[in-house]
């Protein structure tokens, strides 16, 4: 078992995670981990989560419609993409879970009955193919693959000791895994067996052979998903759960239903249609199925025949003995611009290329990459399928020279060239030249041209007339020798600005170009392009060929090709049912909410492209075909509508196999396809053995939770799961059963970085909870983002999150539990001082509300309602901010502020800071609102009931003072900052920080005359219809008013920051008026207390309210030794002058 052991000690799943963060003291996050799982149990025992649509006995069948249903009892339905189950799930299913997860949330706390279910894919290829390598494995080295010598999976080669990777490192080669013996080097492993991947997703080798059987995957990974989802706090009804395939036969029943219903609307077809093909497999290779290139569809080409008539000498050495005397020869280039080869001037090939001559008739043989000819034996080209008869090897550098008939080139015959940058993975790796439209070609042959004897060609094998065939609005007729002399396009290596070219050459030409040459002269390109083609096929001067757009793999780690093969496909697309694809595209343009213009964008653009789709497969997982039942129903053609199963899959049974019936007491083989027709709506009568009244059970459940509200997903699935489920809903469903959210999300890193098993950067679910708990992993998920860009789990984030919930909870339980109640200052001051208490915060006064109070009760109102406004519009980050971290700064502020005025915080609004951040904090960190909720307020029912709170709207005057207190401060402290910062310098500074000090701050209860006149000279030039401001007649009379005045030069700054006060949409009165909201003076002296503690060593603060000019002043509040209310004051400092309403001025003095 030394290979095993060498890939155990490799592949520990905790190395998979020995480059993320540590936490070495535990004590916290265990103590908050303790609680989770007594409320999770609790839950779960509660059935909180269970919910049901309002019962036939509480609304009769009939009485109401389904959408007044709905109003009279809100509902949400949402759900995510449901996992596939060959792994558990990692932080990127975790991402995607907390969408939903915290939109359930919040739906609770709306009123709504919420449902959250949850299942799991087991359909298509990967599980039946990994389960097929582990038999093969099992027979080559035994049961517990004792057999496999070591060096099958090591390179031999010995690697330098290396720490563990971090964040910031990235091994070059991720399919290597280095197994760390102490000091010693140690081998790299390869994976290069499936019982190795076992390994590491950290199955017991003992165990792995189990997995040989494809059943027992369905059985051993959707219980670690629910066990995740679960320890994750997921709101989820677990009786809905099911697994996909015929393994559940009422599943199986309901994919049936689907195939036959989708086939007699004509939505799924037959017959012959390019797809990518696994050879290997024997079946279309779909997205699911692929290890790599997902997202890859066909690309279709014309592949002219171009015969030769004469080879060089290079190439008659070659091929002497190899091709009858009769055989016809055809170079084969494929293009995807057939309406230019009347412009054909020669052929390329790449000299260094290696080609084959493959046997497609007894006399026709084609000179094409290998790759190419792997590809037409798959499309019917090549008499025998899957076999492509290779006569001879050339380089392309040996058929340089060799002379070919061109189908409709003016020149008739011309000459094979060499072209350095022809790609042998792209097309046939044969290109015909046209020079007069392709940038490529004509930048190649002038350098061919100009370099001749280099490339070893006669010149005048490129020097053939270039004519024009397509004339274009903006390029002319030449398009090519257009775009390369404009852009200074000198070589053929000049790849950036040929790309750019060659994309503006083909969509002026064929979105605006004529044809100027042939037989379709005068006519548009995008009209005669179909018709050339078409009179070249039919001249059997050229024929289809297709090929995937780029590498794919599948599963079985096979090449795919592009195979014309005869199938059952779905229908889509504007080459399979236009009117569909239209249907789709209004429902998205009209009624779906997509969250962001990204998402929309994405959708438009794949409804554009995506063409008609593999229905079936010959092998894996899943349900028979209906109508052919030597087919399976391809993987993601069986999950589009599955989230209509979720409302009844309770009823019909209890455990995910289907094996024990629901409370509806039905069997599968009674779930009929008028069973299910009637169940969604589709119906109105119905003939069964099932009872009228269970059968009504089943449709209210659907009824009542159909239209889906959201269904989330990863960004990736825009291009096939996420837009089959809108075609599939709109084909299957009435209207008012159609989707009404789609919501995705982009990409999870870790630490900033991409997860990787291989770096020692990657978490799973399981591991994340194991070591921040449910609820500081969710928090970091909120923090992580919200938009279709990739978002970041920072780990640091969870752990500051542990400290943050843990101090939190305990400040709480102590405000709350150990309050002690004081009645005046003088109390509160011989509490603090004189009584032995661990946090000065339990002493807390009672009895009338003061400033500070009105202040702190207003702005918990803005927070709340902000946070439920972010809530809502699904910005978790944002309420993250105002309802957790926002929360606690205005708690800290007045905590502050209270301590400073020696007065102690207020029991009411302390109690209902801590209700409030209980109840904000629910959506996202459950378990920690719950423990506040019942053990610290007392409250008698779960938080998971609790509503959202309705609080007053927020006091401007408040609002507008707690704003002004925040801004004074800041200036203030600012300013003392930054004369330290000239004193560590060595600069002067206007006082010494560091030695006693007073504070004045001057304040103004006029604005200054010159501002008074700005402002007239504004509201004149303001249109308040167009909101705009006409700068140059402003500007001008500024100018008139102040001529050389001093104030001249403050007045057009002035006058620009009520501009943009304006523009931004703030109300004219507001700007135009001035007035503050507040009484200024009054503010200050509430600020007095918590200013002389702010301030480093201050022995006294003193208020003046300044007179006109800010040469003098009076003394209107103050603090400290030597402050004289009403003292009038002479000579202020210059700083006196700036202070007007609203913007206080300050100045420093060592005492």
């Amino acid at each position: 078992m030394a290979a095993a052991q060498a890939t155990v000690e490799a592949l520990d799943p905790n190395n998979a995670s020995k480059g993320t963060l540590k936490i070495e003291n535990t004590e916290k996050r265990d103590t908050l981990i303790a609680s989770e799982k007594i409320y999770q149990q609790q839950w779960e025992q509660d059935r909180i989560f269970e919910t049901d649509a309002p019962s036939t006995k509480e609304i009769p069948f009939g009485s109401i419609s389904a959408e007044e249903l709905r109003r009279k009892y809100p509902k949400f339905f949402g759900a995510m993409a449901y996992p596939y189950m060959n792994g558990t799930l990692h932080m990127g299913h975790a991402f995607t879970a907390s969408k939903i997860e915290f939109s359930a949330g919040v739906a609770r706390m709306q009123g709504k009955r919420t449902l959250f279910p949850q299942g799991y894919h087991c359909t298509g290829m990967p599980i039946k193919a990994c389960a097929d390598k582990l038999i093969r494995e099992i027979e080559m080295f035994g049961q517990n693959f004792e057999n496999c010598p070591t060096e099958e999976i090591t390179n031999g080669e010995k690697d330098d000791e290396m720490p563990a990777p971090t964040q910031g490192t990235t091994k070059e080669d991720v399919t290597k895994f280095t197994a760390k013996k102490g000091k010693a080097a140690a081998k790299s492993v390869k994976m290069k067996y499936q019982f190795q991947i076992m390994l590491a997703l950290g199955i017991p080798i003992e165990q792995i052979h189990n997995f040989a059987d494809p059943q027992h995957w369905l059985e051993f990974f959707p219980p670690l998903c629910r066990r995740d989802m679960t320890a994750f706090g997921a709101r989820i009804d677990w009786r809905r759960q099911m697994v996909t395939t015929d393994a559940n036969p009422y599943y199986d029943s309901f994919v049936r239903w689907q195939m036959n219903r989708l086939y007699e609307l004509g939505k799924i077809k037959f017959g012959k249609r390019y797809t990518v093909y696994s050879p290997k497999d024997g079946q279309a290779c779909m997205d699911h199925d692929r290890q790599s290139g997902e997202g890859l569809g066909v690309q279709e080409y014309t592949a002219l025949k171009l015969k030769v008539k004469e080879w060089p000498e290079s190439a008659q050495r070659v091929l002497s003995g190899k091709l009858p005397a009769n055989a016809n020869v055809y170079f084969v280039p494929a293009t995807l611009r057939p309406e230019t080869m009347y412009g054909q001037t020669c052929c390329f090939v790449g000299p260094k290329v290696k080609y084959g001559i493959f046997k497609v008739t007894e006399n026709e043989y084609f000179f094409v990459s290998s790759r190419a000819a792997r590809n037409m034996a798959f499309q019917g080209i090549f008499s025998e399928w899957g076999v492509f008869p290779q006569v001879a090897e050339l380089e392309g550098s040996e058929v340089v020279g060799t002379l070919v008939n061109a189908p409709l080139s003016v020149h008739q015959d011309v000459r094979i060239l060499p072209m350095e940058t022809v790609k042998p993975t792209k097309g046939t790796g044969v290109v015909t030249c046209v020079p007069s439209d392709s940038p490529d070609d004509y930048a190649t042959i002038l350098d061919l041209i100009k370099k001749s004897d280099y490339y070893g060609i006669k010149k005048e094998w490129a020097e053939l007339e270039i004519i024009p065939i397509i004339e274009t609005p903006s390029y002319g007729n030449l398009t090519a020798k257009f775009l390369v002399e404009k852009m200074k396009i000198n070589s053929p290596k000049d790849t950036k600005q040929l790309a750019e070219a060659k994309d503006l050459a083909y969509k002026e030409g064929y979105y605006q170009g004529k044809m100027c040459f042939g037989d379709y002269k005068g006519k548009a390109v995008e009209e005669a392009k179909p018709l050339v083609r078409q009179q070249l096929i039919d001249a059997n001067d050229a024929f289809n060929y297709a090929e995937p757009e780029g590498l794919v793999i599948s599963r079985s780690a096979d090449e795919c090709v592009a195979g014309h093969l005869d199938q059952w496909f779905m229908n889509y697309g504007s080459q399979g049912d236009p009117a569909w694809q239209q249907q789709v595209l209004e429902h998205i343009d009209k009624d779906l909410q997509l969250y962001s213009a990204e998402a929309k964008n994405a959708f438009e653009q794949t409804i554009d492209w995506l063409g008609q789709w593999a229905a079936t497969r010959s092998y894996g997982l899943g349900s028979r075909f209906p109508i052919d039942k030597q087919w399976l129903v391809e993987s993601l053609s069986d999950s589009t509508i599955y989230h209509s199963y979720y409302t009844i899959a309770h009823l019909l049974h209890t455990d995910i196999f289907g094996v024990h019936k629901g409370p509806a007491n039905v069997t599968p083989e009674q779930m009929t396809d008028e069973v299910w027709d009637y169940i969604f709506t589709r119906r109105d009568d119905i003939k069964s053995d099932i009872p009228l009244e269970t059968l009504q059970t089943m449709r209210r459940e659907f009824e009542y939770f159909y239209p889906i509200d959201v269904n989330i997903s990863g960004k990736d699935l825009i291009n096939n799961h996420l837009t089959f489920f809108l075609y599939i809903h709109l084909a299957i469903f009435p209207r008012s059963y159609w989707p009404k959210g789609v919501r995705v999300n982009g990409h999870l890193q870790l630490n900033g970085e991409k997860m990787s098993k291989s770096t020692g950067n990657f978490l799973t679910l399981n591991d994340a909870v194991a070591k921040f708990g449910s609820d500081a992993t969710r928090v970091a998920l909120a923090d992580a983002g919200d938009g279709v860009e990739d978002a970041n789990f920072e780990e640091s984030v969870a752990d500051t999150t542990i400290l943050r919930l843990f101090e939190l909870r305990k400040w709480c339980e102590e405000i709350v539990l150990e309050a002690r109640l004081v009645s005046s200052s003088e109390e509160y001051v011989h509490a603090r001082d004189n009584e032995r208490v661990k946090n000065t915060d339990v002493i807390q006064r009672n009895g009338p509300k003061g400033f500070w109070d009105e202040l702190f009760e207003n702005e918990l109102n803005g927070l709340v309602r902000e946070t439920i406004q972010n809530l809502e519009a699904a910005l978790y980050k944002s309420a993250l901010k105002s309802g957790f971290y926002d929360f606690t700064s205005a708690r800290d502020f007045y905590r502050s502020s209270c301590r400073a005025a020696d007065i102690g915080m207020h029991q009411d609004f302390t109690r209902r800071y801590v209700e409030l951040q209980a109840l904000m904090l629910a959506p996202v960190a459950p378990h920690w609102a719950e423990y506040i909720w019942l053990e610290v307020l007392k409250k008698p029912t779960t938080i998971q009931n609790a509503l959202f709170p309705a609080v007053p709207t927020p006091s401007p005057s408040l609002s507008a003072a707690r704003e002004y207190i925040r801004t004074t401060s800041s200036a203030i402290t600012s300013a003392e900052g930054a004369q330290q910062k000239r004193l560590a310098k060595g600069k002067l500074a206007n006082f010494d920080p560091k030695q006693p000090k007073s504070l004045t701050v001057f304040c103004a209860s006029a604005f200054p005359a010159w501002q008074d006149t700005c402002i007239e000279l504004l509201r004149g030039a303001f249109d308040a219809l167009s909101m705009n401001v006409d700068m140059k007649v402003l500007s001008r009379e500024v100018g008139k008013a102040f001529g050389k005045a001093p104030e001249g030069k403050k007045a057009m700054p002035f006058v620009q920051g009520l501009k943009k006060r304006l523009e931004a949409g703030e109300e004219e009165e507001k700007v135009f008026g001035r007035e503050l909201g507040f009484e200024e003076v009054a503010v200050l002296k509430e600020m007095v207390p918590g200013l002389r503690q702010t301030v480093m060593r201050c022995q006294r603060v003193e208020v003046v309210m300044v007179s006109e000019g800010g040469k003098k002043g009076q003394v209107v509040a103050g603090s400290g030794k030597g402050v004289e209310m009403g003292r009038a004051v002479e000579e202020l400092p210059a700083v006196a002058e700036g202070a007007v309403p609203g913007g206080p001025t300050f100045h420093f003095e060592n005492v």
